[in-house]
């Protein structure tokens, strides 16, 4: 069978010999297209400067065009044991460019591995999207790495990048954006995967931001969009009294009007009001 633009075998015959079946269960659909996986790779740009963390490889399409457009040093974090042989041989084909770590990237300390810069580049698994990047997004700032570029589910990646006042806006688009410069990249067509999902994919990337502005506490902003999108359809002076006990006072000080609903406020707005819950508690 002729080899690929890398000088490995086809995916399709990698993926048949290993017998990897995309799983349900893992949130699993592999993308087979090399020139598909090199676009999502380039988006990254540039990757000889910087350690790359693949989350979810699978067989490594990703993997392989990653290493292909001049990633120095690839760290592919795999829960599926059955995909590792795949991996393995990608790294003999690549020595010291691929580390592989079999662990689930949701209980592992990525940054422990990481010395310098570092982007994360992943097709994420579908079932654990979201909450992986809404730990990135939480955890210690600055953030130990200088870039994401994520696939995610279109109606997902839209939600990250929603504007006020948008159907998709909410609290994924508050939080994203307080900490990130979001940008939808591309879509990428259900076909194009096997098996193929039942929705379109999208390709978006996040640029931390140096300082979050306006400053509050992270989880002070989670409980704050909790409550204000979770019933989005009152205004804020009924939704936000499961954490304030005078919502109407406390948006009048910030000069917020009180009969808003939550998608009319800006990110800045969720912020300023997290930080003067923040400030009200000892």
């Amino acid at each position: 069978m002729p080899l690929s633009e890398d000088g490995l075998p086809p995916l399709r015959e990698v993926i048949a010999r290993h017998g990897l079946d995309a799983r349900k269960s893992l949130g699993q659909n592999f993308l087979f297209d090399l020139n598909l996986t090199r676009r999502i790779a380039r988006s990254a740009a540039p990757l000889d400067a910087a350690t790359i963390v693949e989350v979810g490889p699978g067989p490594g399409g990703l993997t392989r065009a990653l290493l292909l457009e001049g990633a120095k040093k690839v760290i592919a974090v795999e829960k599926d044991q059955r995909a590792l042989p795949a991996l393995e041989e990608i790294a003999a084909h690549y020595p010291g460019r691929l580390e592989i770590i079999a662990a689930d990237a949701l209980r592992h300390d990525l940054a422990s591995h990481i010395d310098g810069e570092a982007k994360i580049v992943a097709n994420l698994p579908y079932n654990i999207a979201t909450v992986l990047l809404t730990g990135w997004l939480t955890g210690p700032w600055p953030p130990w790495f200088s870039s994401l570029t994520l696939m995610f589910q279109k109606e997902v990646a839209e939600r990250i990048v929603a504007a006020p006042r948008s159907e998709s806006y909410g609290r994924l688009a508050v939080l994203s954006q307080w900490c990130a410069g979001a940008r939808k990249l591309f879509d990428i067509d259900r076909r194009a995967f096997s098996p193929p999902p039942k929705i379109t994919s999208s390709v978006v990337q996040l640029v931390p931001k140096t300082v979050r502005e306006p400053a509050c506490d992270v989880s002070m902003l989670e409980k704050v969009t909790a409550a204000a999108f979770g019933q989005r359809r009152k205004m804020l002076r009924s939704s936000l009294k499961s954490i304030s006990p005078d919502p109407s006072q406390l948006l009048a000080n910030l000069g917020i009007d009180a009969n808003l609903r939550a998608e009319q406020l800006t990110v800045a707005d969720f912020a300023r009001i997290a930080a003067a819950l923040g400030a009200d508690r000892p």
